[in-house]
C-alpha cells in the first residue's frame, strides 16, 4: 500500500504524521473489466518514461484519441507506441526518433488494431 507522498529533497518533520493509505487498484484502474497489464520488451519508448520490462496499466474502454500511448496489435504483432492521426492518415510512433514510424497507408496491405490505451506504468527498481 502507498502510504501519502514524500519528497526528493530535505524532509520536514511533519511529514512523519502525513501517512494515508492508498489503493493501487482504485489509482489505476478506472474500468476494472476493460482493463489490462502488459509487460514490455524494448526501448522505443525510453523517452516517454517507458523502459523494458515495465508494466503497462492499459484501458481497452478509453476511445483513442490522437497522441495517446497505445497498445496495438499490426500483423499480428503488439506494439506500444504514440497513435498519431492527422489528415485521415494514422501512424503509430515510437517515443526514439531512431525508430521508424508504422505508417497505415493500405488497409489490406497491414492491420492496426488498437487494443487499449496506456494510462499508467508500474515500474521496479529491485
Amino acid at each position: 500500500m502507498v502510504q501519502g507522498t514524500v519528497r526528493a529533497g530535505f524532509p520536514s518533520p511533519a511529514d512523519d504524521f502525513s501517512v494515508k493509505r492508498h489503493d493501487l487498484n482504485e489509482l489505476l484502474i478506472t474500468h476494472p473489466s476493460a482493463t489490462f497489464f502488459w509487460r514490455v520488451r524494448g526501448t522505443s519508448m525510453l523517452a516517454a518514461g517507458i523502459a523494458d520490462g515495465d508494466i503497462l496499466v492499459v484501458n481497452r474502454a478509453l476511445v483513442p484519441h490522437h497522441g495517446d500511448i497505445v497498445v496495438a496489435e499490426v500483423d499480428n504483432d503488439f506494439t506500444v507506441k504514440y497513435l498519431h492521426k492527422r489528415a485521415g492518415r494514422v501512424k503509430l510512433r515510437a517515443a526514439d526518433p531512431t525508430f521508424p514510424d508504422i505508417v497505415f497507408e493500405d488497409a489490406e496491405a497491414q492491420r492496426l488494431v488498437v487494443v487499449g490505451v496506456v494510462t499508467s506504468t508500474i515500474k521496479r527498481f529491485r
